[in-house]
């Protein structure tokens, strides 16, 4: 690997890392902000602390984002959009068999 670009890549991370940082905490206090501002008055809830509105922020990844299958791996889809069609009917019906043996009901292969 080039040293220039390693040092490059340290640099980028060391900026981004306070930055990224810097957003989650103005998101917590953005929902705790709106949390106080709206639900109290509409639906008489009490109001919450910043770190009740972190929790909150988390609770609500777990149950309504979840954890997806295949995390951040987006260079698979490409590669297979480009090589699905090039797939023979029976290609493409192993591939579906074996995608519902390793993966079952969690991930959903459309046909």
């Amino acid at each position: 690997m080039n040293p220039r670009f390693r040092h490059r890549s340290r640099k980028k991370f060391w900026l981004a890392f306070p930055i990224g940082i810097g957003l989650a905490f103005l998101l917590v206090w953005f929902v705790q902000w709106l949390w106080n501002m709206l639900l109290p008055d509409i639906l008489g809830v009490k109001s919450i602390s910043y770190w009740q509105a972190f929790g909150i922020l988390i609770l609500s990844k777990i149950l309504f984002g979840g954890f997806r299958c295949g995390g951040g791996k987006r260079h698979f889809g490409n590669k297979f959009n480009r090589e699905m069609p090039q797939m023979t009917d029976d290609d493409k019906e192993r591939f579906r068999e074996e995608w519902r043996k390793r993966f079952g009901d969690r991930c959903k292969f459309g046909r």
